[in-house]
């Protein structure tokens, strides 16, 4: 069984058409890279998933029940969600902003501690980061605890909105890696959100291009590379030339 299904999806508002005849399924431990460029609706079909929104036609499947019928507050707890900047509560300690999910859920503190301990070392940041501060931490280390508070609670599913977008290259490269490293020792559901081609190669099992709200290409990174669909050929451009270029002057 699928872990998420889009069934003919529409999305709009009043009459603007975000996605039209949305048709993809996601499959258990895979990571599912939605590229497109802004406006593409990429983030509009995360957050369906989420519940965040309901589709305006056709229907969004997660296990195999529908958004419209799923208790929102549980879906969403059983979602991990990683956004740009991490999205943390500014006034929570790092500890708490890792175990919110486990302490709504209403885990004993004893178990909330471990787990927390375990999170941080799971992200690779030290164990006393855990009485930090968001703003005590770089923009790197925000983002991994963003990760390591999205896997507390151990969700079936990891919902990540261009998360690494806003930091400099080589921590971009660095959270890429430990990813990965994440995905191979969790082996959880993944959809990540991108407008970069490199970023979607790397960590992609399957590609979702999105071109004005419709899918465009849907396969593997390496059949990607052999897509003749304008919009796909467009992004193997950029990735061409990225990996091509001249060292700088």
């Amino acid at each position: 069984m699928s872990a998420v299904q889009f069934r003919h999806v529409d999305f709009r508002i009043g009459d603007r058409t975000i996605l039209s005849d949305l048709t993809l399924s996601i499959e258990a431990g895979e990571t599912l890279v939605l590229l497109g460029r802004s406006g593409s609706g990429k983030t509009t079909a995360l957050r369906l998933i989420n519940g965040m929104i309901l589709p305006s036609a056709g229907d969004v499947r997660v296990d195999d029940k529908s958004t419209a019928e799923w208790d929102l507050v549980r879906l969403r707890r059983g979602n991990g969600y990683v956004i740009q900047e991490a999205g943390l509560f500014p006034h929570f300690t790092v500890a708490r902003n890792i175990g919110l999910v486990p302490r709504l859920e209403g885990w004993p503190e004893d178990k909330i501690t471990k787990r927390v301990s375990e999170m941080l070392e799971r992200v690779s940041l030290p164990a006393d980061f855990a009485q930090r501060f968001p703003h005590q931490l770089s923009g790197g280390q925000r983002q991994r605890v963003g990760v390591a508070r999205a896997l507390a609670a151990d969700p079936k599913i990891l919902l990540f909105d261009e998360p690494f977008g806003a930091l400099d290259p080589v921590t971009r490269l660095e959270l890429q890696r430990e990813f990965l490293r994440l995905r191979a020792d969790f082996g959880k559901t993944s959809v990540f959100v991108t407008h970069d081609v490199q970023e979607a190669m790397k960590l992609a099992t399957r590609i979702a291009l999105l071109h004005e709200g419709k899918l465009a290409f849907l396969g593997s990174p390496a059949e990607f590379t052999g897509s003749e669909h304008p919009e796909a050929r467009a992004f193997l451009d950029v990735l061409h030339e990225a990996l091509h270029q001249g060292p700088a002057c």
